[in-house]
């Protein structure tokens, strides 16, 4: 397989592998925080981020483009925490607020940058579905190497994570200060999101935080190796979903990354181990078996 795919192919596929593992991670800390629209609203936030980083310079500079894309998903996460907390407004209408109003505003900026000279071969489209496939060499380091730090934060103070998620009052009891955890914690999910948007999109980047996330549920009650396994799970969705859209002249990335998401959670709702449909159905088998055997004991009994 390595001798059909260049080597710049090969440095992209081992970038998913990375991003998608990240993205695995911080998607359990965002559905056990209950904030799986959160990243979301995020991804789509951070459009008009890239195309203002675009126009400054006039010239695709990832580095630049990401500072934008971080700012403005920032932005958006601020704007967030300021309406559920001003107004009536609940979390998830805010999310859906500044969801549509962040995107709508990117939408119209990369119609107005997209007359620019050079725009047309900027690669700009690439951040709505994604395209891994339109990455150079250091925007690839770029990416691998942010993505590399994500999961070092994330594995380094598991403890101090599963406190917050789980007992954020024993935790603040302890000494961890909620809110540093809590700034942390959204600094994290938005370079996880700025980082991937080239290569996923900004539409479908939300899928490779969630869908690995709720697979792994289905295998396991545990905490640990729920974050294993959508770590796997992401890992694995980004580097087929990369290496089936590198066959394609001009597929975009995004659409198959979450096929093959996808996949994985159609066959964890089947045959998860803890609450797949199949086992439940065998449960619910042997329940009714087990039951009829009982009422038929009793029956012969009074019988008696």
């Amino acid at each position: 397989m390595t001798n059909l795919l260049s080597h710049n192919a090969q440095w992209v596929l081992l970038s998913m592998l990375i991003l998608g593992m990240a993205a695995g991670i911080m998607g359990c800390f965002a559905y056990w925080k209950r904030q799986s629209l959160m990243s979301d609203a995020l991804s789509h936030a951070a459009l008009p981020g890239v195309v203002i980083g675009f126009a400054i310079l006039g010239v695709k500079n990832l580095p630049v483009m990401i500072a934008g894309a971080a700012a403005s998903a920032l932005l958006g996460a601020l704007l967030i925490q300021w309406i559920r907390s001003s107004s009536r407004v609940k979390e998830d209408a805010a999310m859906g607020i500044v969801l549509s109003v962040f995107f709508g505003l990117g939408i119209m900026l990369l119609t107005f940058v997209g007359r620019m000279a050079g725009a047309s071969q900027s690669g700009l489209d690439s951040f709505i579905f994604g395209q891994a496939a339109s990455m150079v060499r250091k925007d690839v380091f770029t990416m691998t190497g942010l993505a590399l730090l994500v999961l070092f934060v994330a594995i380094i103070a598991f403890k101090e994570w599963k406190l917050f998620l789980f007992d954020p009052h024993f935790a603040k009891g302890l000494g961890l200060s909620s809110r540093w955890m809590n700034s942390v914690y959204l600094a994290i999910l938005v370079l996880v999101i700025v980082i991937g948007i080239q290569a996923v999109g900004v539409i479908l980047m939300a899928a490779l935080l969630i869908i690995p996330a709720v697979s792994a549920r289905y295998w396991t009650n545990s905490f640990k190796w729920m974050v294993v396994l959508s770590a796997l799970f992401g890992g694995g969705a980004g580097m087929a979903g990369t290496l089936i859209s590198t066959f394609g002249k001009g597929w975009p990335t995004g659409p198959f990354i979450v096929i093959a998401a996808s996949s994985l959670f159609m066959v964890s709702l089947a045959f998860g181990l803890r609450k797949g449909l199949l086992l439940m159905f065998l449960q619910q088998r042997a329940q009714k078996k087990q039951l009829g055997q009982q009422l038929s004991n009793q029956s012969v009994l009074e019988r008696g």
